[in-house]
């Protein structure tokens, strides 16, 4: 049996608590120890999860640590994944990855150089519903994919994040935030993005914070919090992306795509279950048997019901890719490609030009059942 390969994780902030806590439900890797700006936020995270506190330097340094979590805020992502290349271990980043091409095809110059690999978040699109909207694609159920619509839209993380302000600057907005579970599950499912068009616009040039400890105090506002977009694929598909904070309700479904033989309706990107229907040709719409995907069982309670959620999954691929010396399907390059994506999208808002595409990458390959199960834990 291949080595478990130990984890280190740098940002321990509300999302490090879902990387700890479901770790366990996956084989390949061991989570060792955390670290944090903040030597308080640190040592409390590592004694709820029962790991070593470090400070960065030495997170970096130690022996055991062959991947290193980068779960910072976005705007330090590239310096920091930086540092771990540089220490010579692996990195696995939240997303989005770096908010520049340039600064992702400088990390991938030091990895290729040290024979290191990237992995990044999202990992959603691995989920049951999504591996099994792959299916119906890839089976040729629906034909080709030609057009489609994705819709990412709420009222904001003010009224329930403690600190919600990076939400609202250059870095993240709902492109950049929430936006790469979406472009992301659009490049596994239909393939790489020829260029990209956008209108966008910052309603709310301020927001007021309605969640505790910071209620009632004030936020600047110096991203666009509203934009429509358009992506034009390299298999002709055309797609229309809107996403939106400044929207209190709507009935848009999250995702649908339409094939030359029938429409594919996906579930919400930001999770891993939900229920995917198609039709063929002017055919009622079908609600597809169970598929006995393991990451598509429901295994959380929230307060909308039990949901599925196996954030990690990416991570447990990438330790256990590097072991069987494949590809992980987390890549850096598609990562990379869905940055510029977002990237574009934001530049074609600020300049109403297309944008054209300079990278590109390979569909990441399908995780069905099987394939999904071999990853898992073995229960005890």
């Amino acid at each position: 049996m291949a080595k478990k390969l130990g984890v280190g994780v740098i940002g321990c902030g509300n999302i490090s608590a879902a990387y700890f806590s479901l770790a366990p439900l996956f084989r390949g890797f061991t989570m060792k120890a955390c670290a944090d700006i903040n030597m308080d936020v640190a040592k409390a995270r590592a004694k709820e999860f029962k790991v070593r506190a470090e400070t960065v330097e030495d997170l970096l340094k130690a022996d055991d640590i062959d991947i290193v979590v980068n779960l910072t805020v976005p705007a330090v992502h590239y310096a920091v994944s930086k540092e771990i290349l540089d220490a010579g271990k692996h990195v696995y980043s939240e997303k989005p990855f770096v908010l520049t091409v340039k600064e992702g095809t400088d990390l991938k110059t030091r990895a290729e150089k040290k024979k290191l690999r990237i992995g990044s978040a999202p990992d959603t699109f691995l989920g049951g519903a999504h591996q099994l909207a792959r299916d119906i694609i890839d089976s040729g159920k629906v034909g080709r994919i030609t057009s489609g619509t994705a819709f990412v839209m709420s009222h904001g993380m003010e009224h329930w994040h403690p600190n919600p302000d990076f939400f609202f600057q250059p870095g993240a907005g709902p492109v950049l935030d929430v936006g790469p579970y979406y472009v992301t599950n659009l490049i596994q499912l239909i393939g790489p993005v020829k260029r990209v068009a956008a209108i966008s616009s910052t309603p709310s040039p301020e927001r007021t914070i309605t969640s505790k400890p910071r209620f009632g105090e004030k936020i600047k506002v110096t991203t666009p919090t509203t934009i429509h977009a358009l992506a034009e694929f390299e298999n002709g598909a055309v797609v229309t992306l809107n996403s939106s904070w400044d929207v209190w309700n709507h009935s848009h479904k999250p995702m649908e795509l339409y094939g030359e033989e029938g429409t594919i309706h996906v579930p919400d990107p930001n999770f891993f279950g939900g229920q995917v229907t198609f039709t063929r040709q002017a055919s009622a719409i079908k609600k597809m048997p169970k598929w006995e995907h393991p990451l598509g069982v429901p295994n959380q309670k929230h307060s909308i019901g039990m949901m599925a959620n196996y954030r990690t999954v990416g991570l447990a691929d990438m330790a256990i890719a590097i072991a069987e010396g494949r590809p992980h399907r987390c890549s850096m390059e598609l990562a990379l490609h869905a940055v510029e994506v977002m990237t574009g999208i934001l530049k074609a808002g600020e300049t109403g030009k297309f944008v054209e595409m300079t990278t590109t990458c390979e569909r990441p390959a399908a995780l069905g059942p099987k394939a999904a199960k071999a990853l898992l834990a073995k229960k005890k």
